[in-house]
């Protein structure tokens, strides 16, 4: 059956890999950006398909549309851009979240909200599982990002109690990929983008802090089973439980582009977490046995392939 389905955020690293997912799978797509951190680059193979819509609008504004299923993504989801402006990043998870739920309420839609493992915070508890709390900063510079997440979540749980709304709720832990963006600073594009310049590669605080890394295919795979499954409305970690050091995956980076780049140690910013790793029993046991496919060397190949092409035709 062929669903309709508005993507908020769909001209994003990961909303235009769902997008073309989903249109994949025979559904029509509306995609709704205001192109913040989103590109019109990222979709325009899309926009031949008849059944994909590409409309700009900003969230924090009502919108009105008959759709089936709305997948709530939009959020600038790297501190780069999160704390350029973090006012409007805090509106962006609180009004979006209100605005799409308004919406789903109104016309009685299945609404997923995009949420994050930054809900987590520093986390005392390691891996971590869906009912921990999380230890968060609620007045640091990462605030902004973590603490409207954490109100946004709260929203979906009050509007499906209160209201009857049909919600779910994912938290993604560390994502990467073709189309991710090469200024966002996150650890996988710096480094990927840093090693194919041959420049130093900069590692913050001494490299031992850890990450899981999931390929962006495996999270969308992820996001459609929790989007499609009946009678548990989460929140559910979708993310790699394999963990790596900054160190490990910068000697990773440097083997695969067979590049000449040093590494250098740079001071660990505020609120960094040390750890970060999903316990996805939860995943396994409601999602149909999902978990991660792709490993790192095969997602990490994928997406230095991509960002070779995008700085090869930004030299031409």
């Amino acid at each position: 059956m062929k669903n309709r389905i508005l993507v908020t955020g769909g001209a994003g690293f990961i909303g235009s890999h769902l997008c073309e997912r989903l249109l994949n799978e025979g559904n029509e797509v509306i995609c709704m950006d205001n192109y913040f951190t989103g590109a019109k680059s990222n979709v325009v193979h899309l926009m031949d398909n008849p059944y994909f819509e590409l409309i700009r609008h900003d969230v924090t504004h009502p919108y009105f549309v008959e759709v089936d299923q709305i997948y709530n993504l939009a959020c600038p989801a790297s501190p780069v851009h999160y704390q350029y402006n973090s006012i409007k990043t805090i509106k962006t998870s609180v009004m979006g979240a209100i605005n799409m739920l308004g919406l789903a309420k109104r016309i009685k839609a299945r609404v997923l909200q995009a949420s994050t493992s930054e809900v987590y915070g520093d986390p005392l508890v390691h891996p971590q599982k869906e009912d921990y709390w999380g230890n968060v900063n609620p007045i640091g510079i990462r605030s902004c990002y973590d603490e409207g997440k954490r109100c946004a979540e709260s929203l979906f749980v009050n509007y499906h109690e209160q209201n009857n709304v049909d919600i779910r709720i994912i938290r993604i832990f560390n994502t990467y990929g073709p189309r991710m963006n090469p200024n966002d600073g996150r650890v996988v594009s710096n480094f990927i983008v840093q090693a194919l310049k041959g420049e130093d590669i900069t590692i913050f605080g001494d490299g031992k802090q850890t990450r899981s890394f999931q390929y962006v295919d495996d999270l969308v795979e992820g996001m459609i089973r929790m989007m499609n499954t009946e009678d548990f409305i989460g929140p559910v970690n979708i993310g790699n439980p394999n963990e790596f050091t900054m160190l490990e995956l910068a000697n990773a980076v440097i083997e695969l582009t067979n590049s000449q780049s040093k590494i250098v140690y740079l001071p660990l910013p505020a609120d960094d977490p040390l750890q970060r790793q999903p316990d996805i029993s939860l995943a396994k046991e409601k999602l149909n046995n999902w978990e991660p496919n792709i490993q790192l060397k095969e997602g990490l190949t994928k997406t230095i392939e991509y960002f070779d092409n995008l700085l090869k035709s930004s030299n031409t």
